[in-house]
C-alpha cells in the first residue's frame, strides 16, 4: 500500500458502507462513503480518489452508468473501479469489465477478499501509470525548456545519441546531468540494453574496484560470494559514471585500462572479462583545473571527453522556470493524489527572480513541498518557502478541507528519507545510520513509503 491512497465506497446500504469504511481504514487507507452514483460523481469532482468500490444497484443512476461517467475522467486523475453486486450475473460482470472495471465482487462480501482486491487494484493502477510515464519519458526523457541553451542541448542530443561515442557531461549539481545521460541511452541503439549507474562519490575507495569490476568469493575480507561488477552488468548497454571527478587516481588508472581495451579482471579472479559498453560520465568539477592540480588523469579526461555536453544552470535560463515548475507541480499532484494546482503570476515572477543555487533539483523539491504542505489550488507568492524568506509555508485549508494528519506524516517521512538518501549518495548503510535505523528496517520503511529501491545505489 502507498501512503495517502484514498478509497471511495458507493453503496446504498448503510451497513455495507460502515463495515467497508472500517476495514479499509484499519488497513491504512483513507476511506469515504456515499450512497448514490450522483454523490459519487459529485465528490470525484472535488477530491482525488485512487479506487472506487461501486455497487451496481443504486437509486437514481445505476452503477454501470456511474462507471461509464467515471471512465470519462482524465486518465491522470481517474480512479480504478471495483464493481460489487448482490445479483451476480456473468453478463453484468462482463459488461462492467468492458466498461473499464478492474474486478467484480459478489455480495455477501468477504472482507478479506475486498481488502485483497483493493490492494491488487491499486497496485495495478500504480504499475499502469508508471509504465505510461516511463514510455513518455523514454521519448524525450522530460528534458524541459524552450530557452536557447535547452534547444541546443536537445539538438546535440538527437545528433549524438545514436552513436557509440563516449560522452562527458559538465554542469553544476542539480542541473540534470543524470537526466541527460538517461536521454542519451533512451535514444541510442543500445536503448533495449541495460543502463547501469555508478555514483563514484558515494562508494568508498576500498570498494570501488569491486563495485566496477566485480570480485570472486574470498578475494578479500568480506567477499562472501562472487559479485558481478557494473562494467559487466552494463555489457551491450550504457555505463553512467556519475561524479567521475571524485574517483581516486588509482581507480582512474584501472578505469582507463578498461576503457582502452574493453577488458578487465574481476578482483581475485585472474581471468579477463570482455565487454561492449558505452560510457557516459558526468562531473560538477572543472576537470581541467583538477588535471592541473594533479587530481585527475589527463589521459582519462581525453578518453571520456569524446563528446562534451554542458548542461546550463537554471539561473541562466530563467524563461524555462514556469514550464519546469508547472511540470513538477502536476507530477507531484498526481503522485500524491491531489487536485491540480496552479501558480499565480506573482508567484511565477518570484520564482524567476530567485537565483536557484540548487538548480532544477531545488525547484523540484520546492514544488513537492508545496504539494505536500499547501491545500488550496492557487499558489501565491506568500506560499513560496524560498530560502532566505522569513515567511514559512504551513498546511492550509480551503473550503473546510484539511490534509489528514496520517497523510501529512507519511508524506513528510517520505520526503525526509529521500533527502537523507540523496545526501548519502544513495548508500543504504550510511542512510540507515543517519536515520538511526537498522538497514533491514530502512528497507521496510522505504517500501511502506513507496520509495523504490532504484533510489538507492547499493
Amino acid at each position: 500500500m502507498k501512503p495517502g491512497e484514498r478509497v471511495l465506497i458507493v453503496d446504498d446500504e448503510p451497513g455495507i458502507r460502515s463495515s467497508l469504511s472500517e476495514i479499509l481504514t484499519d488497513e491504512g487507507y483513507f476511506a469515504e462513503a456515499v450512497d448514490s452514483g450522483e454523490a459519487c460523481l459529485e465528490i470525484l469532482q472535488r477530491k482525488a480518489f485512487q479506487c472506487v468500490l461501486l455497487d451496481i444497484w443504486l437509486p437514481g443512476i445505476d452503477g454501470l452508468q456511474t462507471l461509464e461517467r467515471i471512465e470519462q475522467i482524465d486518465a491522470t486523475q481517474r480512479p480504478v473501479v471495483v464493481v460489487i453486486s448482490g445479483h451476480g450475473k456473468i453478463e453484468t460482470a462482463v459488461r462492467a469489465t468492458k466498461l473499464g472495471a478492474f474486478d467484480f465482487l459478489e455480495k455477501p462480501l468477504s472482507l478479506e477478499k475486498v481488502v485483497l482486491t483493493v490492494k491488487n487494484a491499486l497496485a495495478n493502477r500504480r504499475l499502469s501509470r508508471q509504465n505510461k510515464e516511463l514510455r513518455s519519458e523514454s521519448v524525450g526523457y522530460s528534458i524541459i525548456g524552450e530557452s536557447v541553451p535547452m534547444k541546443a542541448l536537445r539538438g546535440q542530443l538527437e545528433l549524438m545519441a545514436p552513436t557509440s561515442g563516449r560522452v562527458l557531461i559538465f554542469g553544476e549539481s542539480g542541473v540534470g546531468k543524470e537526466l541527460v545521460a538517461h536521454a542519451l541511452h533512451a535514444r541510442s541503439l543500445r536503448a533495449s540494453e541495460p543502463f547501469v549507474e555508478v555514483n563514484c562519490a558515494a562508494i568508498p575507495e576500498e570498494l570501488i574496484e569491486s563495485e566496477l569490476f566485480g570480485h570472486v568469493k574470498g578475494s578479500f575480507t568480506g567477499a562472501m560470494e562472487d559479485k558481478t561488477g557494473k562494467f559487466q552488468q552494463a555489457d551491450r548497454g550504457t555505463l553512467f559514471l556519475d561524479e567521475v571527478g571524485d574517483m581516486s587516481l588509482n581507480t582512474q588508472a584501472k578505469v582507463l585500462r578498461a576503457l582502452e581495451s574493453q577488458r578487465f579482471e574481476p578482483v581475485g579472479s585472474g581471468r579477463r572479462v570482455e565487454v561492449d559498453v558505452r560510457v557516459i560520465a558526468a562531473t560538477n568539477k572543472n576537470l581541467e583545473e583538477e588535471i592541473s592540480s594533479g587530481n585527475f588523469r589527463e589521459d582519462l579526461f581525453y578518453r571520456l571527453n569524446v563528446i562534451p555536453f554542458f548542461v546550463p544552470p537554471l539561473r541562466s535560463r530563467a524563461e524555462d522556470i514556469p514550464q519546469l515548475a508547472e511540470y513538477f507541480l502536476n507530477h507531484f499532484c498526481r503522485a500524491y493524489g491531489r487536485k491540480p494546482k496552479h501558480l499565480s503570476v506573482d508567484a511565477i515572477e518570484a520564482l524567476m527572480g530567485y537565483a536557484w543555487p540548487g538548480n532544477v533539483r531545488e525547484l523540484r523539491n520546492l514544488m513537492e513541498r508545496i504539494v505536500i504542505m499547501h491545500a488550496p489550488e492557487r499558489v501565491d507568492t506568500n506560499d513560496l518557502p524560498l530560502p532566505g524568506d522569513p515567511r514559512k509555508a504551513a498546511p492550509r485549508t480551503v473550503a473546510g478541507e484539511f490534509q489528514p494528519l496520517a497523510e501529512f506524516r507519511a508524506a513528510s517521512e517520505r520526503r525526509y528519507v529521500l533527502e537523507v538518501l540523496e545526501a548519502e549518495g544513495g548508500n543504504m548503510t550510511r542512510t540507515a545510520e543517519a536515520l538511526g535505523l537498522e538497514r533491514s528496517h530502512l528497507y521496510r520503511k522505504m517500501k511502506s513509503l513507496g520509495i523504490s529501491s532504484a533510489d538507492a545505489k547499493d
